[in-house]
């Protein structure tokens, strides 16, 4: 076979493969998770262990003792590791499973340009059922602790209304009271309160504080900060997105409701941090739901890498440790 005819073919094997190139790590829970997050561990409202980073952490129960039906125990609190997000501009790149793609002949997502000065772009997102407390027992009762196996609860590959605007509109038709410059406007307190506080407001629910917009409930953004910033932003919407419809449950710190799990509508901002695990993990920080990716992306963006992050999401949990 003619030399040139062999170089062109490796040429464009080569070119067929890196475009198609899934990078990521399994969490490695020693090294990769910032186990300082967990904290601060209260008993009632007393704070027994604070935090190490100065980070908002939401009303406890004021009693230290509660009842659920028969039996009496403890009212604690704590954060705990329970989700694992990628997001990807490769369709089916399973960045927190160690890098594997899933189908090869889908089209990529992305940074795109359109026009002269507009940036859009376009990623896809997966979570994770991810209960490593449970896994690892660190807590003994099972009313305190997420159970259950890794799972993959969504795929937004699997959701059209990720990629359409029209459909998610009409799934989420309360987007359209928050398409106006006054409620844009009000999420500057939230970006300000997010980043300078590290509260972020729940009453502004619609708001990602520095990040943006929870709505639309889609992948598209327009006129993205960096890649990092887009990725912070797209887990945090489907975080909302999964809330939205039930998926996920939450804790209360109110004397009487510890007893099992609630459901809001909306995702209780206060309640969730946020690490960076892939590709570059952090180890030593996590952040609150609308921080200022700043800090966040320091390091973390390597030259000529896809825009593949995994992130750990942490929850705040307020239970009857019985």
């Amino acid at each position: 076979m003619n030399a040139k005819i062999v170089f062109a073919f490796l040429i464009v094997f080569a070119t067929g493969c890196f475009g198609a190139q899934c990078q990521g790590h399994f969490v490695n829970p020693v090294k990769d998770i910032c186990w300082k997050c967990l904290f601060p561990l209260s008993i009632g409202h007393n704070r027994i262990v604070k935090s190490a980073n100065g980070l908002y952490d939401p009303d406890n129960p004021k009693s230290i003792i509660n009842r659920c039906g028969s039996r009496i125990g403890m009212q604690i609190g704590y954060w705990e590791p329970f989700a694992l997000v990628d997001v990807t501009d490769t369709p089916y790149c399973m960045v927190n499973l160690g890098g594997f793609k899933l189908s090869k002949s889908l089209r990529q997502g992305g940074r795109l340009q359109t026009g002269n000065a507009t940036r859009q772009g376009f990623y896809h997102v997966h979570w994770y059922k991810y209960p490593l407390m449970h896994w690892l027992n660190l807590l003994m009762d099972l009313g305190c602790q997420e159970g259950g196996d890794l799972d993959v609860m969504w795929m937004t590959e699997l959701d059209p209304s990720w990629e359409d605007s029209s459909l998610a509109m009409i799934s989420h038709p309360d987007a359209a009271l928050f398409a106006n410059p006054v409620a844009q406007i009000a999420c500057a307190a939230d970006s300000s309160s997010s980043s300078t506080l590290k509260r972020p407001l729940d009453n502004l629910f619609w708001c990602a504080g520095s990040q943006g917009s929870h709505y639309p409930l889609t992948g598209h953004i327009t006129s993205p900060q960096s890649p990092v910033q887009m990725a912070f932003l797209l887990a945090q919407r489907l975080n909302f997105k999964l809330h939205r419809f039930f998926m996920i449950t939450d804790s209360v710190g109110v004397d009487g409701k510890t007893c099992r799990p609630i459901n809001y509508p909306v995702t209780p901002k206060s309640r969730y941090r946020y690490e960076l695990v892939n590709q570059v993990a952090d180890g030593t920080h996590c952040y609150p739901s609308g921080y200022s990716s700043l800090l966040l992306e320091t390091g973390k963006i390597k030259p000529h890498q896809m825009d593949q992050y995994g992130f750990l999401v942490w929850r705040k949990r307020n239970c009857t440790f019985l």
